[in-house]
């Protein structure tokens, strides 16, 4: 099958983003193994040519697939990095609530230290994270169609840490909100000074959110 899918006509169907990227599910443990083959090679393929020069032939032939195989499951390439992101912020949400279960949180300095540091860990160690982060390079909505990437990210964490905090759930919402987007524009910053992250930006985001959320709700 040719690359004519991936056509300018194709791109602007691209922007509607649907609520899942797959057009089905894997049933038999083959096929979803074949999926995860498709996700890593389209991460590391993303660290190397970037999203705009990636094609669902390259995709395919990195994860040793035929392209047949990939559009069984992926319209375009779109929604196999949909998939990704999707991927990622699963693996996030799990790591966090994993610290947070082991730390038994006393304050707001654990839980943001925990929060912070895997998403520093995901960006210097995950294939593709760096540069796809969760979805904003792309597609604003590209987690849910019915919400922004940083809202679906904040929805996560409360889900998380209603478990751990005695506050109201709009309360609480909403300043997991406002800490999100903080810690979202301060890291930004951090990476574009230093690709490792400038480590005194993040400490500064680390600072300024503890400061808020102690604010709001105590330390």
């Amino acid at each position: 099958m040719s690359e004519s899918r991936e056509t300018p006509r194709n791109d602007v169907a691209e922007t509607q983003a649907e609520p899942t990227p797959l057009r089905r599910k894997p049933v038999q443990q083959r096929s979803a193994r074949r999926v995860e083959q498709m996700l890593d090679a389209s991460a590391v393929l993303i660290d190397e040519v970037g999203y705009d020069a990636l094609t669902t032939t390259l995709i395919a032939k990195r994860a040793g697939v035929a392209v047949g195989s990939l559009y069984q499951f992926f319209p375009d390439k779109r929604a196999v990095v949909q998939a990704l992101t999707q991927r990622n912020l699963e693996r996030f949400v799990a790591a966090v609530n994993e610290r947070l279960q082991q730390l038994s949180p006393e304050h707001w300095w654990n839980i943001v230290d925990s929060v912070l540091d895997i998403y520093l860990q995901m960006h210097r160690e995950v294939p593709g994270f760096s540069k796809v982060h969760f979805g904003d390079v792309i597609d604003v909505r590209l987690l849910a169609d019915d919400r922004d990437n940083n809202s679906v990210i904040a929805d996560s964490l409360v889900e998380i840490l209603r478990g751990h905090v005695d506050r109201p759930a709009d309360e609480l919402r909403f300043a997991i909100a406002i800490a999100n987007e903080t810690a979202d524009a301060l890291l930004k910053l951090a990476f574009r000074r230093d690709p490792n992250g400038d480590e005194r930006i993040v400490a500064e985001a680390k600072h300024v959110v503890k400061g808020y959320l102690a604010s709001k709700f105590g330390d």
